[in-house]
């Protein structure tokens, strides 16, 4: 029932900011299904998982 709905949002974000499912299942759970909020927390943790610019470890 519910379940579907959310598989495609979490389809949704996996496709559109890179993070993984349950990165995407765990900002579901914590924001609901806000769009705009979702894609805003999932670009912030992709983005802390970069390394920085420049930084190498040779």
């Amino acid at each position: 029932m519910a379940l579907e709905p959310k598989r495609g949002l979490v389809q949704r974000l996996l496709e559109e900011t890179g993070i993984t499912e349950t990165q995407a299942l765990e900002l579901i759970s914590l924001l609901g299904s806000n769009w705009s909020s979702l894609v805003r927390e999932a670009k912030a943790i992709r983005h802390s998982l970069k390394p920085p610019a420049g930084s190498s470890s040779a």
